[in-house]
């Protein structure tokens, strides 16, 4: 029986090796974006269990019969939204249930990240809803407009800071970069 091992290979060319360096770096880069997502998933997941927690107990207290009826469609709503949102944060986990043999690739963590930000954005609006919901239940429709404002107004910011703030950062990285820059030598005589 022959051996094969020692039987020389013809080498790899410099561009094979680039790119297979390159697709390597790529499917890393692939690799740890859908880690995030799904971290950042994890988190959400907790945040959005507690809030159906919440609203499911509420359900079974004896004030809950007394609740006006736009109170309870009010209670309704939000049951609906923190049963979507926690189904929609499951989503991302079961596609990569479905494909525990297989790394990830850029059409999974694209639609990984699509989920997220659709997920994302129904805990802000379950967010706003709890607060008019409780305002409105404990100091009534006045209270419930407010607070509603308020957490609107919070829930834009929260969307909108992370990007100024990313601009500004931008902005100074190539400000700092210009500043930096070495001297132009100058010819020697």
């Amino acid at each position: 029986m022959q051996d094969h091992t020692d039987t020389p290979r013809p080498p790899a060319t410099r561009a094979t090796q680039a790119t297979s360096q390159a697709s390597q770096a790529s499917q890393e880069d692939v690799s740890r974006r859908w880690e995030r997502i799904l971290q950042e998933v994890r988190v959400t997941q907790t945040g959005t269990q507690i809030i159906t927690g919440f609203l499911l107990s509420v359900a079974f207290q004896q004030t809950f019969a007394k609740l006006p009826g736009h109170a309870r469609g009010i209670y309704l709503v939000l049951v609906v939204l923190a049963c979507v949102a926690t189904l929609l944060g499951l989503l991302p986990v079961v596609q990569h249930r479905r494909l525990p043999e297989r790394d990830p690739d850029r059409r999974l963590v694209a639609s990984g990240s699509r989920i997220l930000i659709a997920l994302l954005l129904l805990v802000t609006l379950l967010a706003i809803g709890v607060a008019v919901f409780i305002f409105d239940v404990v100091l009534g429709g006045v209270a419930a407009l407010v607070a509603g404002i308020v957490a609107f107004v919070a829930g834009v910011l929260v969307w909108t800071l992370p990007v100024h703030s990313r601009a500004q950062r931008r902005r100074h990285t190539e400000t700092s970069s210009q500043t930096d820059a070495p001297p132009l030598s100058r010819p020697s005589r």
